[in-house]
């Protein structure tokens, strides 16, 4: 089995790169993806020390993208999953991360700020000892569940941080089309992570949305995932065969930031991912 999709303490997750290895290892996996948002230093960490481990080390990324359609300047929210089968990225796709954490940064300081005019009492250096070196909306989720004023990481969201919810502040993301030409553009494969979520859009707008990634170069979907039950499974098979896609799969493991999630068998339907879907996504490299 495999996991292609995992979180460290480099971005949002709360397991440091190393211990995921260990982790995978103790669970038997043969194959992960270290895929933190928005930078490299999780892989980066654990590549020199993945084949000690016994393990196929993915390079990989999550990005933080939005969906502009015509006349909407804002869209909604598509994350898109990038993997480098024959090694990491250069510098110049690098150094375009670098311009996306500032953004990350920038959208931190605003919520403090917001939360603040609620009268929740946190300030930016307690968020960045909770979330060094990227602090993610979890990291705040963390730290109102630790002062109290929520008593589980899913209120946090509902209440506060969650796209609808009281303190939430949009961060300026790049066009999923642009996330995925950077990709393209550094080698790299992309998937569209976890699907179901987008059909908050509706049904019209999702499929505009996934056409036009498809037109843009998306190669991949996301079908095995911690949010997905069996049925979703089948589904998403069936739209990545539909678009000529290849599937990818991983349990979106983020360590106590998403507490029944479980490396390498999501939470759900606790469906273990075949190794033949990195073998398949690979092949689909090579055509």
């Amino acid at each position: 089995m495999i996991d292609l999709h995992i979180h460290t303490t480099e971005s949002d997750g709360s397991t440091p790169p190393v211990r995921i290895l260990e982790q995978a290892r103790d669970a038997g996996l043969e194959a992960v993806a270290i895929s933190d948002h928005d930078t490299l230093a999780g892989y980066d960490a654990t590549a020199p020390l993945a084949a000690a481990a016994g393990l196929d080390l993915v390079c990989g990324i999550e990005l933080s993208t939005r969906w502009r359609s015509a006349g909407d300047s804002r869209g909604p929210s598509v994350h898109i999953l990038a993997y480098f089968l024959n090694g990491a990225p250069g510098a110049g796709f690098r150094q375009w991360l670098v311009e996306l954490q500032a953004t990350r940064h920038d959208r931190n300081r605003r919520l403090v700020e917001r939360l603040q005019s609620l009268g929740v009492a946190i300030t930016m250096e307690e968020i960045r000892a909770f979330g060094r070196p990227l602090p993610g909306r979890p990291h705040f989720a963390r730290l109102l569940v630790e002062k109290g004023y929520v008593r589980t990481i899913e209120e946090a969201f509902k209440r506060y941080l969650g796209e609808f919810a009281r303190a939430y502040v949009a961060r300026e993301s790049p066009d999923s089309a642009e996330g995925i030409h950077r990709v393209l553009d550094a080698g790299g494969t992309p998937s569209l992570a976890h699907p179901k979520r987008l059909a908050k859009m509706g049904a019209a707008k999702k499929a505009q949305a996934i056409e036009g990634m498809v037109n843009a170069g998306l190669r991949a979907v996301e079908a095995y995932h911690s949010e997905h039950t069996r049925q979703d499974i089948e589904t998403y098979k069936a739209l990545a065969k539909r678009y000529g896609l290849a599937i990818t799969g991983g349990s979106d493991f983020h360590g106590e930031n998403k507490p029944g999630v479980v490396l390498g068998m999501g939470s759900i339907d606790r469906i273990g991912i075949p190794s033949q879907v990195l073998e398949n996504l690979r092949a689909s490299l090579r055509s």
